[in-house]
């Protein structure tokens, strides 16, 4: 990050003091966003999904667009590979101009590409390995190596994004066994083995921990990102029993969350799916320290008052309003979420990612929304 950047700086800061739980000058406005900027620039979704270059080139010009009416204070991540998803679900993803139309959205595929046995596996050859190989003979095998990320030029994407004075928050990906698992073996066979095998999974579960977050934050640390993605959706609290959430869900997520902030790093609590049940756990965790990120689903005003004055939460414009609202419409809920979620300890951002389909004139809406307050 540009030190000197003036800009960039205030900006970040403003995003520093709403996770503190203080009051900013305004409520920060964060925007994260990955087909919705080939989308709103005309673009080809091929050429944005394939190339990393050009995913940092285009969202940097959709940021522009939107700007247009006023700038947000920063995004969530700054390029865009379906493709990084894949060693995080453990699952193949079906792409545009490669496995679908040219103009049909990316998807994940639900698939079992992981068996029973592989469990044992798993524990005899360890985790870093057994990952390594699932994902080159099982879930990467057939996509072209040129379109994997790893193997295109290498890009400077914070320094890209700090050019025009806007900083990325996340500097990489976690989540706990359980998604990586649930994705490998795919939802109906996964939780078939939560019931019938549940001490092999824990002592899955239990291998893989210590290998998941030390090579992440230390990575972004190095780079100079402030904050790493940690990811749950099918561990929300709306798909399993409480006492499995406990089990196989919250015990390592608090680990991860534990390990990020023991890094120096903001974990962003990226929390698909409904969590309303289980909100007072999050309590357990560092006081000021992380962002709760909520895409609709989660009642966002309980979150407020249950985790208020513990814990900065983020979101949660939904999908729904930005694609099918009008500006003013987005422009009146957000004015209720800072109110009555923030101004303290409080981040505007879209539920999830902005939707591909979403209208300029809403996200400019969010956007003015925050610069108002």
């Amino acid at each position: 990050m540009l030190e000197n950047n003036r800009i960039l700086n205030k900006r970040l800061n403003r995003i520093l003091t709403s996770v503190a739980l203080e009051k900013p000058d305004h409520v920060p406005v964060v925007l994260e966003y990955g087909t919705f900027a080939a989308r709103v620039t005309n673009t080809p979704l091929p050429e944005f999904l394939l190339s990393l270059q050009r995913s940092v080139d285009i969202m940097i010009q959709a940021y522009r667009l939107v700007a247009e009416k006023g700038a947000a204070d920063a995004v969530n991540y700054g390029d865009c590979s379906p493709f990084s998803l894949s060693s995080i679900w453990l699952s193949k993803v079906s792409v545009p101009g490669l496995d679908l139309p040219e103009n049909a959205s990316y998807q994940v595929v639900e698939k079992e590409l992981m068996t029973k046995d592989d469990y044992d596996v798993l524990l005899n050859k360890g985790w870093p390995d057994f990952q390594k190989d699932l994902l080159v003979t099982r879930i990467l095998n057939d996509v072209p190596e040129e379109y994997l990320p790893e193997n295109q030029p290498p890009v400077d994407t914070l320094k890209a994004w700090a050019e025009i004075d806007v900083p990325i928050l996340c500097g990489g990906l976690l989540a706990p066994p359980f998604e990586y698992l649930c994705g490998g073996r795919s939802l109906t066979e996964f939780f078939m083995d939560l019931t019938e095998i549940p001490d092999k999974l824990q002592a899955v579960m239990d291998h893989m921990a210590p290998y998941l977050a030390d090579s992440v934050c230390k990575w972004a640390k190095q780079m100079g990102y402030p904050a790493v993605w940690v990811g749950g959706w099918r561990g929300a609290p709306a798909m399993i029993s409480p006492a499995m959430w406990d089990r196989f869900v919250w015990t390592y997520f608090r680990k991860l969350v534990h390990e990020v902030v023991d890094h120096g790093l903001i974990p962003i609590l990226h929390l698909d799916s409904c969590w309303d049940r289980e909100l007072h756990r999050f309590r357990e965790l560092p006081k000021g320290k992380a962002i709760m990120a909520l895409d609709g689903e989660t009642n966002i005003f309980k979150a407020k008052k249950v985790l208020g004055d513990h814990m900065c939460i983020m979101g949660d414009v939904p999908a729904t309003k930005l694609f099918m609202a009008d500006p003013e419409e987005v422009y009146q809920y957000c004015i209720k979420l800072i109110r009555e979620v923030g101004p303290e300890g409080f981040i505007l951002q879209s539920g999830c990612d902005i939707p591909e389909n979403a209208k300029l004139e809403n996200v400019q809406a969010m956007v003015s929304a925050a610069l108002d307050s």
